[in-house]
This record gives C-alpha cells, sequence and structure tokens, in this order.
C-alpha cells in the first residue's frame, strides 16, 4: 500500500469512529451559538441540523424563508415533503387530486388506513402540520395541469416533481424555465431510482433528458415503499442544498441509483442546443 492510500484509508476509519461514536450517544461539541432571529423552538428543534459545517444558524433561516411546490405527495413526495417540513422549510405547496386508495399504503408513508376513501392532499396536510406546527402548509386538491400550473410554480422559489406522468412534468418544467425557478427531479421504477437538479440556465432542462414522452410509460407501475422514500429523501436534501446553498447540488448530473444490486453512480448530462423549452435561456 502507498503511503497516500494509507493516509486515506486512515482518514476514513477516523470518520467511522466519529459516526460509530456519535450512534451511541457521544455527542460533539455544539460550535452554532444559538440565533436570536429564531426562536427558542426553533433553535431546540433544529439545533442538531444547525451543526452541519457551511448550514448553521444562516442556513436554517433561509431555509425558514423558503418555499417549495411538491407535485405528487404519494410515495416519493410524501416523503420530500416529511423531511423538508421535518427540516424547518418555511412553506409547502401541496399539489394532487383525488382520494386514498388501499394499494396506496405500502409507499405512502404520509397516508393512514383510517383516511381511505378520503382527500389524500388532505391527509398529507394534516401529518405535515402535526410533525411541524411551525411549517405553513397549502394544500391543492388538484394535479399540475395547464390550468394553474403559472399560479402554482409562481407561488414557490424551488419546485419538486414528484409526478408519475410526463404531460404533468413537462408542464412543470416548461413553467419553471419560464420563470427560471430550480426544479429538483425525482423518478423511480421498480427498484431503481434517478434524480437531477434542473437550474434554468446552468443545466439541461426535462425535455433535454426527454424530447418527447416514452411510449411505453404507464401509470401504474411496480413499486416498492423504500425504493421511493430513497429517492424522496434525495430530494429533500437537494432542495434544501439549492435552497440555503449547502454543498453541490446535482447540477448537470443525474444520480442514478440500482438498488438491486445496491449500485450508485453518476452520468453527466448536456443542453440540447435545439430544445425547444431551453435553448433561448441565456446561460448564467
Amino acid at each position: 500500500m502507498r503511503p497516500t492510500q494509507g493516509l486515506l484509508w486512515e482518514e476514513e476509519v477516523r470518520r467511522w469512529k466519529v459516526l460509530h461514536f456519535m450512534s451511541d450517544g457521544i455527542s460533539i461539541p455544539d460550535t452554532v451559538s444559538l440565533n436570536s432571529t429564531l426562536t427558542e423552538s426553533e433553535n431546540r428543534i433544529y439545533e442538531w441540523q444547525m451543526w452541519v459545517s457551511g448550514f448553521g444558524a444562516e442556513g436554517q433561516r433561509k431555509l425558514r424563508a423558503a418555499s417549495v411546490l411538491i407535485s405528487r405527495c404519494g410515495g416519493v413526495g410524501g416523503l420530500v415533503a416529511y423531511e423538508l417540513a421535518a427540516a424547518g422549510i418555511g412553506r409547502l405547496v401541496l399539489a394532487h387530486a383525488g382520494n386514498l386508495k388501499p394499494s396506496d399504503l405500502n409507499r405512502q408513508l404520509l397516508m393512514r388506513h383510517d383516511w381511505v376513501g378520503k382527500s389524500r392532499v388532505d391527509c398529507a396536510a394534516q401529518r405535515l402540520r402535526e410533525l411541524n406546527p411551525h411549517v405553513e402548509v397549502v394544500a391543492v386538491g388538484e394535479n399540475v395541469s395547464a390550468a394553474n400550473v403559472a399560479r402554482l410554480v409562481g407561488q414557490v422559489d424551488l419546485v419538486a416533481d414528484c409526478a408519475p406522468l410526463f404531460e404533468e412534468r413537462f408542464l412543470m418544467n416548461r413553467e419553471a424555465v419560464r420563470q427560471r425557478k430550480p426544479l429538483v427531479e425525482c423518478a423511480m421504477y421498480e427498484l431503481e431510482a434517478q434524480i437531477t437538479t434542473l437550474i434554468p440556465g446552468q443545466t439541461p432542462c426535462l425535455q433535454c433528458l426527454y424530447p418527447e414522452a416514452p411510449p411505453y410509460w404507464k401509470r401504474q407501475f411496480p413499486v416498492f415503499g423504500a425504493v421511493a422514500g430513497l429517492v424522496g429523501c434525495l430530494g429533500a436534501m437537494e432542495a434544501i442544498k439549492v435552497l440555503t446553498g449547502l454543498g453541490e447540488p446535482l447540477r448537470g448530473r443525474l444520480l442514478v441509483c440500482d438498488l438491486r444490486r445496491m449500485s450508485f453512480r453518476t452520468l453527466n448530462l448536456k443542453r440540447n442546443p435545439q430544445c425547444p423549452v431551453c435553448a433561448h435561456v441565456p446561460a448564467g
């Protein structure tokens, strides 16, 4: 083993020990001072995440001031909403039509058995308000459509696309590009998950990746809740990073997760210079 390899290995062992000790209840010192612009309750709730390097109280204030539209609050979108609410996002707008069905319950963790037959988005909103009463939750009992997309995207700082149908996804993509809003694109099928972050003028848009809706795509597809939950949690983290400037979001990169083999790879993406949606958007 070369010396540099040995040093890298020692660093990984050190990091593992820190994580192991923390899991045993040994905490690291708090280097983040409480901030007077956050309430006492907020400081208590978000204290541990404000220890994260590069986030702190400033990141928490940015998150509290931010708003996110989540298209569909099912298996994927429900986890995006849940994690953002837990982290202290200021405002969530949930767009989802229809009532809860028994077949939703294997993956839609904001739902309840006693809510079958009733409005899915109302159940999600109630659960999120119970989780964090500091978060404003707006429940819209409609799917994103040509009639409402401009209004919905116009209310928020970022869009989380968790819709199963390409018609809806293309509408949000076009409107996000038009309004210059970032969009976190979450997708899954069976045991595979994909996620990327689309920034108008900086990255490809969804239609660069899919010029047309794939003809084979259907509304119903095989799904484990754990796969939907994985991409939902990743989507929430991407949203947090974009909104607060934390870390490096997946700009121009597609993360592909194959959970059958437990493999993860990242693909570089390029803008289509002929894209009818984003080719006219200047770089910046």
